[in-house]
């Protein structure tokens, strides 16, 4: 029988040596990496390829690295450090699961003793949301969206001047076959970490998706999102197309607005102009479905905009009625003038109208897409902060522990569980990783007071100092992002919890 007293002899350095961070447990060859690219055999040791990343608030206000103090045993008092945050980037796994998390840092703030606790947690049950600021028509609802030819996820309802994309979670990571799964995959990665992906659409378009970044759709990049719906745009601008047009419509793919019929219209005493609508009218000056969607006018598919009314009302119409035609965003608009057979003739577009125009244009925002990483903590990351894992969960909806991702603030779903949700844009750069199991590697950090970490079973004896933490080429201080709250201090920091 062994003696459980002497160590496991180390590896020689020409051996391979079995990574237990990721059920995968690679056997890796000496100076080469496991099939995650995280890990490697160095000279029998196995080490992580990335350094360890923490926040440091004196690079944010020009001061210098304050150096760990790592001289002498620790003495057991908790160190003051409200300047620095250590982030789970680069910290490492439970994995297999029942370890306590790799990093457990107590600190001091405003008095206060607080510990965070610091595991990078390997995600299936995870996937992105993706909000593309466009009105153009990318594909229908429920359509699958893919990637190198491999379905990762479908167009779900689009909202006011966006559309929403579904990609990812477990059903396309683990449920299909072993591409779809591998490619679901690194696209998850590459839009987490800030890449360009090109996405097609089934029955639609191809479009690029880059967090941060305007959309291109169909190799056209967007420039601006819709000021509002036609009727919103009508409402807006109604006053300042007084007299300088005696009609305009303002071409949506969802609700078109047609001023002389609107309320506002009617506010302001425009006649009526017997203009005749396409589309199916909702209520006065609001009209449905007067073209299919697409990729021209206001999201729709038409490149003429006469094409969505039909005669004017000979009864009403005059000869000269000045008409006035643009989108959502400005992109398009054309001038018009009754002749007298009450035939619209196409004429240059007045001054004030092209005025009219740029100020249309300039209420627009940026078209930016949006990627939030929504992911479950799972009972076996949690259970790598107390052996009684629900514990944390109950902490996390008494907004006792304040959850972050990578020194992001998250959202919490309300409900079961710990499901949360972060913009990619406010993590580090490279914040993410992946295991070929296939899934992803993201940061969670746990930051709560110490006394609530004791009575939450917490592992108490893998608490230690951030002087503890060893710096070099390991560590790597960043500054944090300016618009995100101070992780340490959760009482302060705008919380996003449901």
């Amino acid at each position: 029988m062994l003696d459980e007293t002497v160590a496991a002899p180390r590896p020689a350095a020409d051996e391979k040596i079995r990574c237990d961070a990721c059920p995968v447990m690679c056997y890796i060859k000496p100076g080469m990496t496991g099939a995650c690219d995280r890990y490697a055999n160095d000279a029998g040791e196995l080490v992580r390829v990335d350094p360890h990343v923490v926040l440091d608030r004196t690079l944010a206000q020009g001061g210098n690295i304050v150096p760990f103090n790592r001289g002498g045993d620790w003495d057991g008092k908790i160190v003051s450090s409200p300047e620095t945050f250590v982030t789970a980037i680069g910290a490492g796994t439970t994995y297999p699961d029942y370890k306590p998390a790799p990093f457990i840092v107590s600190s001091e703030v405003d008095g206060v003793d607080m510990v965070t606790v610091v595991t990078e947690g390997i995600f299936s049950y995870c996937g992105v949301k993706v909000k593309i600021d466009t009105d153009r028509y990318l594909g229908p609802e429920q359509a699958v969206v893919r990637a190198a030819g491999e379905p990762i996820g479908h167009v779900t309802t689009s909202e006011y001047g966006s559309q929403m994309l579904s990609l990812g979670g477990v059903h396309h990571l683990t449920g299909g076959g072993k591409k779809e799964g591998r490619v679901t995959c690194d696209a998850l990665l590459n839009l987490c970490n800030g890449k360009a992906v090109e996405l097609v659409i089934d029955g639609g378009a191809t479009v690029v998706v880059q967090a941060g970044k305007a959309p291109i759709v169909n190799g056209v990049p967007e420039e601006r999102m819709r000021v509002g719906c036609g009727s919103a745009t009508i409402g807006m601008f109604a006053k300042q197309w007084l007299g300088k047009a005696d009609e305009v419509v303002v071409v949506d793919d969802h609700i078109t607005g047609v001023l002389s019929e609107h309320q506002a219209g009617k506010l302001l005493d425009i006649p009526d102009t017997g203009i005749k609508m396409k589309g199916r009218r909702s209520t006065p000056g609001r009209y449905f479905q007067v073209a299919e969607p697409g990729t021209g006018w206001g999201g729709t598919n038409i490149s003429d905009p006469l094409s969505i009314i039909g005669p004017f009302d000979a009864k009403v119409a005059k000869a000269g009625t000045r008409l006035f035609f643009i989108s959502t965003t400005g992109e398009h608009s054309a001038y018009y003038e009754l002749d007298e057979t009450l035939a619209p003739v196409e004429k240059p577009m007045p001054e004030d109208l092209m005025a009219s125009t740029e100020r249309v244009k300039e209420n627009c925002e940026p078209a930016l897409c949006t990627v939030l990483f929504m992911a479950g903590a799972g009972g076996s990351l949690r259970s790598g902060v107390t052996e009684n894992p629900v514990r944390l969960t109950r902490s996390v909806k008494d907004a006792l522990t304040y959850v972050t991702s990578g020194g992001a603030p998250v959202y919490v779903y309300p409900g079961g569980g710990i499901t949360f949700m972060v913009d990619v844009t406010r993590l580090p750069e490279n914040a993410f990783g992946y295991v070929p199991t296939p899934a992803l590697v993201a940061p969670i950090e746990f930051t709560l007071k110490l006394s609530d970490y004791e009575a939450l079973g917490g592992h108490m004896s893998e608490v230690r100092p951030l002087a503890s933490i060893p710096q070099g080429d390991g560590t790597r201080p960043v500054a944090p992002i300016s618009d995100n709250p101070w992780p340490l201090a959760p009482q302060t920091a705008k919380r996003s919890h449901g």
